[in-house]
């Protein structure tokens, strides 16, 4: 009989120790839920001069020779936690014959320029204003 007991009690105590706290969609009542998690604080704007001038190579390539470089304000990434900007440049071939000036989208995150493409005549980069670096 103790034996039973004893079993008894312990099993109640796990089926007890499973009653934590319940995450925040859990169907339990309010009070029993865990808070839920605070979003990250948002990213603080890069300075997008500074960033493409220590890092041009990451936006041109090396043998395109980019000269007249110009930088738009970065602004929040609509489809990501990053910045976009936009970057213009007059750029060369291997030749040395002048390409024209080619625009660029980049999405920066963490600081680092993890992406770029060349836009089209849609993209809103043909409307932005842009500073030299």
């Amino acid at each position: 009989m103790r034996r039973g007991t004893i079993f008894m009690a312990l099993m109640a105590g796990a089926a007890l120790g499973g009653c934590g706290i319940a995450d925040s969609h859990a169907p339990v009542p309010e009070f029993m839920r865990a808070k839920a998690m605070d979003p990250p604080p948002p990213e603080a704007p890069p300075d997008v001069t500074q960033l493409v001038r220590t890092n041009l190579n990451s936006v041109f390539v090396a043998n395109s020779y980019p000269h007249e470089v110009r930088v738009s304000p970065a602004h929040r990434d609509l489809r990501g936690s990053g910045w976009t900007a936009c970057v213009r440049a007059d750029l060369t071939n291997a030749m040395g014959k002048p390409l024209g000036t080619e625009t660029y989208r980049i999405t920066i995150i963490g600081g680092v320029v993890i992406d770029r493409q060349r836009i089209d005549a849609n993209d809103n980069c043909v409307t932005e204003t842009y500073q030299p670096i």
